[in-house]
């Protein structure tokens, strides 16, 4: 039965194990499952990816998440972590061995790219390609492929600038290398960009974020085919331990049912602030693909049913003492990390003395970075107008 987003999103727990006709999914808070036999344990812990004998592996929460999950991404199966790290970790480690490259696609999460620097002290190499030098049907990338590249690691739209790769050029790019792609798809959540319908071969999720919604819970996810979920729950979940708990799964879940209404005024509140920016003359420019691409261009059109709530813009004159005397003049918007939540926040990755650096990324020294939240567009602006008043 082929089910809508919405129907995937909000569907009730319908496990093997109804709960007595529980409509939240039962939080089995247990470490262990025992059995009615020696041979039964002995032949479902050889097979723990299917079955239910430690909470390290598997767990019926988590698995009634990471369905629903996959289903939503149209992967045919799904692993979720304790982190998005904990994923990210996961899938690099278990994919990639000695003399392997990665070719990390745009500006993609920092403690991703350290990660790839550590992974160097292993025997495995890596190189990024960011900005004009991808190109816009993603044809630059080719030049960087390299006879060991074992995988395309992409986010789309990137981390900080927001630029928007075109999946559908890099998959086909990749597959006539015989290289597996993967995608950080953090930012659109699956209702609004499904990376393997253009023929990516893993998604990627930091659950912390949108899906999560609340800022009270921290998780990752992996979803792929179900051997490549098998090799990673072995090989990288297993083995590394960043193991999603059934209560973080229960809350994840319950961010998962408000997905669809939460995405909806997340964009309009976005577009309104978004429009607000454009008016202003302290910005020199904004960063969106709402702002940045016409609707009927073919990656959009194609690619995107929507637009997360995720952006930012350059402010003039960027200095440091300019951009704090900006955010501290914010008191809707609240300074910190992350974003995705139901609450809105800014940051900027200025730093004293880090201005060469931003621009050899080029990062505008200027750059402030919004997670539009839910308490309006009209409080949102406000808040920002009493703060550029006070530039």
């Amino acid at each position: 039965m082929n089910r809508s987003d919405r129907e995937i999103c909000m569907g009730a727990w319908d496990g093997p194990e109804s709960g007595h006709g529980s409509i939240s999914p039962p939080v089995f808070q247990t470490s262990l499952f025992a059995k009615p036999s020696f041979r039964s344990f002995v032949e479902q812990q050889a097979q723990e990816d299917e079955y239910f004998v430690y909470s390290r592996g598997t767990n019926p929460t988590v698995a009634f998440l990471e369905e629903r999950l996959a289903l939503l991404e149209g992967g045919a199966a799904a692993k979720c972590f304790a982190s998005g790290m904990g994923a990210i970790s996961a899938l690099l480690t278990s994919r990639l061995r000695q003399g392997d490259h990665v070719l990390f696609v745009n500006h993609v999460y920092g403690p991703t790219l350290e990660l790839a620097e550590h992974l160097g002290g292993f025997g495995i190499e890596h190189s990024v390609v960011t900005g004009e030098a991808i190109g816009a049907d993603a044809s630059g990338i080719e030049e960087h492929i390299r006879a060991n590249t074992a995988l395309i690691y992409a986010e789309s739209p990137g981390t900080m600038r927001m630029q928007v790769l075109d999946l559908a050029a890099i998959a086909r790019i990749a597959r006539r290398h015989g290289i597996a792609t993967a995608v950080d798809n953090t930012w659109s959540t699956p209702l609004f960009q499904k990376p393997m319908a253009a023929g990516i071969d893993i998604v990627v999720h930091s659950l912390t974020k949108y899906i999560g919604g609340h800022s009270d819970v921290v998780g990752g996810v992996v979803v792929a085919s179900k051997p490549v979920v098998r090799d990673l729950f072995y090989k990288g979940h297993q083995l590394l331990g960043a193991v999603m708990s059934a209560l973080e799964a229960s809350m994840v879940l319950r961010g998962l049912r408000t997905l669809p209404v939460r995405m909806a005024e997340h964009q309009r509140s976005a577009e309104q602030v978004i429009d607000f920016l454009t008016t202003r003359p302290e910005v020199e420019a904004v960063h969106h693909p709402y702002h940045d691409h016409r609707p009927d261009e073919p990656v959009v059109r194609d690619q995107f049913s929507g637009f997360s709530g995720l952006l930012s813009f350059d402010l003039k004159d960027g200095t440091f003492d300019r951009v704090a005397r900006f955010l501290d003049s914010l008191s809707l918007f609240r300074i910190g990390v992350s974003w995705g939540g139901y609450e809105s926040l800014a940051t900027s990755p200025l730093r004293p003395g880090n201005e060469d650096d931003l621009r050899a990324k080029g990062f505008s020294t200027g750059l402030i970075r919004l997670s539009v939240g839910l308490e309006g567009a009209e409080n949102q602006i406000d808040d920002l107008e009493r703060a550029f008043d006070k530039l």
